[in-house]
């Protein structure tokens, strides 16, 4: 697992445009494996790569298997979504990734402390 850096930049990006959801149930709003693949044959796998904090670099480039820990539902980023990468790195012990997902935490906390 490696980081993306398309997809640390767009998460960031979305929230400061303010396209986050703070509170809502990742298992509720997590893209299913239908939807992706939909979003990825509608969009290209460049769109498609903004959505994902990681990649799998043994994995064929334009794959939807080659792109790792989603973080949104396609339209927003969701809080819930970054806290199940971080914690996925973690276990991977991907050190750089998840450094990269807690500072994407981080700015989530300092909105929640406003």
């Amino acid at each position: 697992m490696q980081m993306n850096p398309v997809g640390i930049a767009h998460a960031k990006s979305l929230i400061d445009q303010g396209q986050y959801r703070i509170n809502t149930p990742w298992r509720d709003v997590q893209p299913s494996n239908a939807a992706a693949r939909k979003f990825l044959e509608q969009h290209g796998a460049a769109d498609y790569a903004c959505w994902y904090l990681a990649i799998d670099p043994a994995q064929p480039e334009n794959s939807a298997e080659r792109y790792l820990l989603p973080y949104g539902d396609f339209k927003s980023i969701h809080r819930s979504g970054i806290v199940v990468a971080r914690d996925r790195a973690d276990r991977e012990g991907a050190t750089e990734v998840r450094q990269a997902v807690e500072d994407i935490l981080d700015l989530f906390d300092r909105l929640n402390a406003c």
